[in-house]
This record gives structure tokens, sequence and C-alpha cells, in this order.
């Protein structure tokens, strides 16, 4: 499949990737940052932002999807960073293709299968997928009924696209998230181990990184570390994006 993505930069390549329900904006602000001294494409998973829709979407598929990516833009290695779904993505990318990947930061997510969490952002936008939606802030409303905090509204909203008949649908591929989200996308990565670099980075509030997690890490991250950034939860990037972007930074210089 080919994603859509930005370039820009120059310098030793970097492929940032976001987490469920986002787009390849979510990170910006590191892109921005690291764009001083590095290549930097970002580019939207599929069935999210701008990217093709599948109904297939299963962890092996999307790491494919970033491997053509690689070589529709002659990449040979990279440094990859992702997020939440954008982590399993690339970790499963380094289990499979280890020659492609010089560096891997993996941000708030661990190596294994999850009960999902978030059925209340998914009940949101199933709930303005069902109904014509004409503002932002009618569906906004239609969201309060699943989640509370406008925050995490303001985030799915960046999903809203302006229809030709003046209307609002969603970006998002709502049929196939559905359909995989507690099955394929729930799922641990798995494959082989890979010995290069890697960073975890935990938001110290976030439980999607445990202590009995670890020994998987380990397992299939030998040459991994571990480093909690404080007073934050899972969208660490944005809770302290300053500490998140000098972390990421230090590692891969």
């Amino acid at each position: 499949m080919k994603l859509n993505y930005t370039d820009q930069g120059a310098g030793q390549p970097v492929i940032l990737l976001h987490g469920m329900f986002g787009s390849l904006s979510n990170l910006g602000n590191l892109a921005r940052d690291l764009a001083a001294v590095y290549r930097v494409i970002s580019a939207d998973l599929r069935n999210h932002g701008d990217s093709p829709h599948e109904q297939k979407m299963d962890i092996t598929s999307m790491a494919d999807d970033v491997v053509e990516l690689l070589d529709d833009l002659d990449l040979s290695a990279v440094n990859l960073i992702g997020h939440s779904l954008g982590g399993k993505v690339v970790m499963q990318v380094a289990l499979n293709y280890p020659s492609r990947v010089a560096k891997l930061v993996v941000a708030d997510i661990a190596p294994v299968a999850y009960v999902p969490r978030q059925d209340a952002a998914l009940e949101a936008l199933r709930a303005i997928s069902d109904i014509e939606v004409n503002s932002r802030g009618q569906a906004d409303s239609v969201m309060a009924a699943h989640v509370l905090e406008p925050e995490t509204r303001s985030f799915l909203l960046k999903n809203l696209m302006r229809k030709a008949d003046g209307g609002y649908g969603l970006k998002i591929n709502m049929s196939s998230i559905a359909e995989n989200y507690g099955t394929s996308l729930a799922a641990a990565p798995a494959g082989l181990p890979y010995s290069g670099p890697t960073l975890f980075l935990k938001g110290e509030t976030s439980a999607y990184i445990q202590s009995k997690h670890q020994p998987r890490m380990a397992e299939l991250f030998p040459n991994m570390k571990l480093e909690v950034i404080n007073d934050v939860g899972h969208w660490l990037h944005s809770e302290n994006p300053v500490e998140f972007n000098r972390r990421v930074t230090d590692f891969l210089s």
C-alpha cells in the first residue's frame, strides 16, 4: 500500500508513525525539531489520515506498508519512531526487516497483546459516522456523550473532513478499524529478536508499559533501554513535548 507521507529536512532518514485514530500531524512537533538535523518522513498509517483504505488491517501488513515506503524512497536503513499503534508497527518492522532499521524508538507501548483500551474513542467516532454532521460543534456534542475530556475530543475531531455536499465525514476507515480493533490490532508484534539500539519511552502515569512486560521487551529487543518521562500519561509526546523531543534527539545522536 502506498502510504501518504510528508518529507522534510535533510540528513539521516527518520520515519515517524502515529497512533490509532491519529495522523501524521500528531508527531509534528517532533518532526519539526528533528528536521533541523535529519530527513524526516511522517506517514499516515493505512486507514488513517490521507492514506488509502483497506479492510485488511494487521500489524504485519502495516509493517509491510512502511517497508514499501522505504523502497519507494530508495532508503536502506532508517531510524524508526512510533507511538502507540505506530509503536507496534515500528517494532514489527524491526523484527521482520532488521537490516532496514538503524535505531528504534517506541513510545508508550510494549510488544504484548492488549485488552482494547480505547472503546470510548471508538464509540465516539462511530456515533458521528452514523449521522449527518454539519459542523464541528455538532460532532463535538455527539462525541461528548462518549468522551468527557475536551482534549481527547479535539484530537478525535482532527479526523473530520469536509465533503463535497458541505457536510462532514471521517477520514479514517471506521469499518476496518472497528472490525480489527479487538483482534489483529490488539495482537502483539512477534518475530526473531532485533539486536539494534532500541529506546522505549514510558509515560509515568500510563499503564501501557508495565514491569511485567519488561522481560518480553528485553527478549525481543536485547539492546533496549527503558526511560520514563515523569508526570505524563500515554500522550507523552503532547503532554511534555520538550522532554519527549529531548529524549528522542539524545538517543538518535
